[in-house]
């Protein structure tokens, strides 16, 4: 009610009134007098009107209300209603009701309730009169307060509510821990009305610290970095955290006397942000362990409000209430809960990509000659996921790939090759056609031929001259021995040549054949061959160095990695690894290893693989068996696969248009 409502002294209403004023004059001198009204004040805001107010603590507990009572003559009611327009919004908000002095004239008394009439009394009411009206209507004004404030608070409890239960799954559906500690901010800030709020981390090591990991401000902008700060109760988040306790601080300039923690205002000072009230809570698992702390800082009149200067600090900043301490212990608690899932969930990706680097390492010691390899051919082949992800045209438009899709396809290329220990280590490594000891082998074989070609020829040269040969004779027998040392030279110059490996069929093997026929005699007189037909076999391999039973081998590797990876737990998110990684060797036109799948049947992600995996073979300068090929070689090669059946051909289309290596580089 505004002051000249309570404070003006107007004329009656209506001339020569004078009884309406001498009416309520009395009305106010009973009001007044009667001991069962001590509490109430009696006043007269007009001539014509007396009110009686009473202070009530509101149904919240935490505020007070004034309730007023208007006693009008019915004249006023009949003529005059306009008196009453002062207290029409405290009618309006069930802070106050009318009692009619009189029978009022006018008719439509049934509308009066409607109108905030609480009861008429006589003109000539007496004191019980008065205060059985002015008892009733603060009786009704309070129950009628009392059912407002538990509507109001039980749609608060339901919007409340609905948000815990909003909040709870945003929280349980995030598994990044970064993306889910601001989740927890922004909803804690959200229900109790913070402007500002950090969240610590705890970690455990040679000492806990609390590392600063994120903060969120809605008035003022600044950088902020990670930090760690030891853990103790020096600081209000290692109070709450050694305590388990939550902390509501009116003003963190006038801490509690006793206080062991104190508030640091660099931030401040840094800043010009000024920091009042503060709310501090720890995050606690499901096995009763702090994991973290959430601090929430000046809680807000209007949620709108910057806090730019500290005028709107001392306007709109307030303490934070009981509720927000209930709230904020329910979010905290389902945070906890949220915030430990997550961290496990991390320690177990953490846990395979550990798993996966480990055994690509394994994979690449026992093979040196492809470090690198399983690397690039993740790299290539989440690379050209991602581009066939964002096509909108041809027969890939529809192919999407989540971040879980792209993950597991991660896995299986830097796995694809893991099969390879369980492939004899002097095969996976064969860089030419001979092994180095059988070379040494054929080397020795060589040598004693060449030494037993120039033991005979000298025994042979002495003969001669013990019967007395011609000059034309020795001459000849010379030219006889350089004619064979360069034979044996030629065949091992030969065989060296036919050892190096090819990437594609080619070279003149019949030499080699020949070699193969040609005979020795060993210190046992037995015949034996130059080359063993094993020998034979292995220099007229026509591309690589691997016999056809060696490469039979090598390809195994495959149904390896399939055995091995699928006795991997890897969850529903990675559980196509293994089918993925299984099929990489396999071919449109099912001429493809193990399973001779048929293209309809190889799983896209495996498709995309093969054509990484080949470029990267082609393009690989780490190989000792060749050198690198040159870019538009190995593409042409991409080409020829696709006209033989090997390749998708949209994939390799897609692989050159995107240039997909430039891209993982780029990355």
């Amino acid at each position: 009610m505004s002051s000249s409502a309570e404070q003006s002294h107007d004329p009656p209403v209506e001339p020569g009134g004078g009884g309406v004023v001498a009416g309520m004059n009395r009305i106010q001198e009973i009001l007044e007098r009667d001991a069962r009204l001590a509490g109430d004040v009696a006043r007269r805001p007009h001539a014509s009107l007396v009110t009686l107010w009473r202070t009530i603590v509101a149904p919240s507990g935490r505020t007070q209300e004034r309730l007023c009572i208007v006693f009008a003559p019915a004249a006023v009611w009949d003529r005059a209603r306009d008196l009453l327009a002062p207290f029409a919004d405290r009618m309006a908000e069930g802070l106050a009701l009318l009692v009619i002095v009189g029978r009022p004239q006018s008719p439509g008394l049934g509308e009066a309730v409607g109108l905030g009439v609480a009861s008429i009394v006589p003109a000539e009411a007496n004191a019980d009169d008065l205060y059985l009206a002015a008892h009733r209507a603060f009786d009704l004004l309070e129950t009628k307060g009392r059912a407002e404030a538990r509507g109001r608070w039980l749609r608060r409890y339901r919007y409340e509510l609905g948000e815990l239960l909003t909040i709870a799954r945003a929280m349980t559906t995030v598994r990044d821990v970064d993306k889910l500690l601001g989740v927890i901010l922004e909803k804690s800030r959200f229900v109790t009305g913070a402007d500002a709020g950090s969240i610590y981390i705890l970690e455990h090591g040679e000492s806990p610290m609390l590392r600063f990991k994120l903060t969120q401000n809605d008035s003022v902008s600044f950088d902020s970095r990670e930090f760690t700060m030891p853990l103790s109760d020096r600081s209000v988040a290692g109070s709450a955290a050694l305590s388990k306790t939550t902390f509501s601080i009116p003003d963190v300039y006038s801490l509690p006397p006793g206080s062991t923690f104190r508030f640091d205002p660099s931030f401040d000072r840094r800043t010009g942000y000024v920091t009042r009230s503060m709310l501090v809570a720890p995050l606690i698992s499901q096995r009763d362990e702090v994991i973290g702390v959430i601090q929430l800082i000046n809680k807000k009149r209007d949620p709108n409000q910057k806090l730019v200067t500290k005028a709107d600090v001392d306007s709109h900043v307030v303490a934070f209430d009981e509720r927000s301490e209930e709230l904020l212990g329910m979010l905290a608690a389902q945070a906890g809960v949220s915030l430990e899932t997550a961290m496990l969930y991390d320690e177990i990706r953490k846990l395979f990509e550990g798993f996966v680097k480990a055994s690509v390492e394994a994979i690449e010691s026992r093979d040196p000659t492809t470090s690198g390899h399983s690397r690039r051919v993740a790299e290539l082949t989440v690379t050209l996921a991602r581009v066939v992800d964002a096509e909108t045209t041809g027969p890939y438009a529809s192919a999407f790939f989540r971040a879980e899709d792209l993950r597991e396809l991660e896995y299986a290329s830097l796995l694809h090759d893991f099969g390879k220990i369980g492939v004899r280590e002097k095969v996976l490594v064969k860089a030419k056609k001979l092994y180095e000891e059988r070379l040494e082998l054929v080397r020795s074989r060589f040598d004693f031929v060449a030494q037993t070609i120039e033991s005979e020829l000298l025994a042979e040269k002495v003969r001669l001259l013990e019967r007395g040969a011609t000059r034309a004779e020795l001459d000849a027998l010379d030219a006889e021995r350089t004619r064979k040392r360069a034979e044996l030279e030629g065949a091992w110059d030969a065989v060296c040549v036919a050892n190096e490996p090819t990437v594609l069929s080619s070279g003149d093997f019949d030499r080699i054949e020949a070699i193969g026929h040609r005979t020795y005699v060993d210190l046992r007189g037995q015949v034996q061959p130059l080359l063993s037909d094993e020998e034979v076999t292995c220099l007229k391999v026509s591309r690589g160095s691997l016999t056809p039973q060696e490469f039979d081998e090598i390809r195994s590797h495959v149904s390896h990695t399939f055995r091995f990876l699928s006795q991997i737990p890897w969850g529903k998110s990675l559980r196509r690894v293994p089918i993925i990684a299984g099929a990489h060797h396999e071919r449109l036109n099912g001429t493809g290893y193990p399973s001779r799948l048929l293209a309809e049947e190889i799983p896209l992600q495996s498709k995309m693989m093969s054509v990484a995996d080949i470029y990267d073979a082609l393009t690989a300068s780490d190989r000792p068996y060749k050198k690198a090929m040159p870019l538009e070689r190995a593409l042409d090669i991409l080409d020829f696969s696709v006209k033989d059946g090997h390749l998708d051909a949209e994939l390799v289309r897609i692989f050159k248009d995107a240039r997909i290596w430039d891209l993982s580089r780029a990355r």
